[in-house]
């Protein structure tokens, strides 16, 4: 387990090391983005005065070492923008994108996992087809469309939801669930047919093993050894592709959390790149970097509880 730790934190290290080299990368001055109004060139001197101030008339470098050693100190920086604390945009912004990402995970999960074990077992029947061609449909609509075509069915025609926007659970809480309920299901209907593909495909698989077929003729109920014999075995990709599926989510809610106007960290960081704000970018990054490596650990835990063999590995 050390071990993967430490090449977890080597993981988050070189992914931000990337992300910071990559923006510095970028044409164009943020100092004079900054002091830009209007379509008017802001005063040179002005932008040179700026430049000294956020430290950007110094070597990439230099500006590196800083922005490392602010980081070994637990400064994550303030925003070029207003000069606010990015540590309190994060900590405002993240738990929402997070609230988001579970809601839209548990309901994938509810309708994928058992929608994929029932089509494996009643295989060829019309419950696997049309499961399968849903899964195909659901798969082939992107999920700003999928957003956009909730917002006309439940809001615009049956007007049983808002169309989008934010307020806290402790404002309105039947209105916070209202509005959570949108870009959830969006995302979630992107993320079921995915979840029941693997679990079609890994419980078929299991069902044909030689183990499953003894069990079978060893005189055990068709119960008994689905979730003793099959079920079980099957979870290890299911588990992995999960996983695999909520961590991208992590970055991948930006146009849902435009669409619906939802303010989360994946907004932030659109915002944060257009104003080539470079101290918050790679916070942002850093602090979704290590939520997708702390992820990852945690279904190594999980293969551990499933199969000893990975733990005692």
């Amino acid at each position: 387990m050390m071990k993967r730790i430490g090449v977890s934190i080597l993981l988050v290290w070189i992914v931000s090391s990337v992300v910071f080299l990559a923006i510095h990368l970028v044409p164009g001055d943020p100092a004079e983005l900054l002091l830009s109004s209007g379509g008017v060139a802001p005063d040179p001197a002005a932008v040179e005065a700026l430049q000294r101030r956020l430290g950007l008339d110094q070597p990439i470098a230099v500006q590196y070492a800083n922005a490392f050693m602010r980081l070994l100190q637990g400064d994550i920086g303030r925003s070029m923008k207003d000069n606010s604390s990015i540590a309190e945009a994060i900590m405002r912004r993240l738990p929402r994108t997070l609230e988001l990402i579970t809601a839209a995970g548990f309901m994938g999960i509810l309708i994928g996992l058992p929608a994929g074990t029932l089509a494996a077992i009643r295989r060829g029947g019309w419950f696997d087809r049309v499961g399968s061609w849903l899964a195909a449909l659901g798969l082939a609509i992107p999920v700003f469309v999928m957003g956009t075509l909730l917002v006309l069915l439940f809001a615009q025609m049956l007007r049983v939801v808002p169309a989008g926007g934010y307020v806290t659970f402790a404002q309105d809480p039947w209105l916070h669930l209202k509005l959570l309920s949108m870009p959830a299901l969006s995302i979630a209907l992107h993320l079921a047919p995915v979840v029941f593909r693997i679990t079609r495909a890994s419980v078929l698989d299991v069902a044909s093993r030689d183990y499953v077929r003894t069990a079978r003729a060893k005189g055990l109920s068709a119960h008994a050894v689905l979730v003793r014999h099959v079920v079980r075995n099957a979870l290890m990709p299911i588990v992995t592709v999960i996983g695999l599926q909520l961590g991208g989510l992590l970055g991948g809610t930006v146009l849902v959390e435009f669409v619906f106007n939802w303010p989360g960290i994946s907004s932030l960081l659109v915002e944060s790149v257009s104003s080539r704000d470079y101290p918050e970018v790679v916070a942002i990054v850093l602090v979704i970097s290590i939520l997708f490596v702390g992820l990852n650990l945690l279904i190594d835990l999980i293969y551990g509880a499933l199969d000893p063999r990975v733990r005692e590995g």
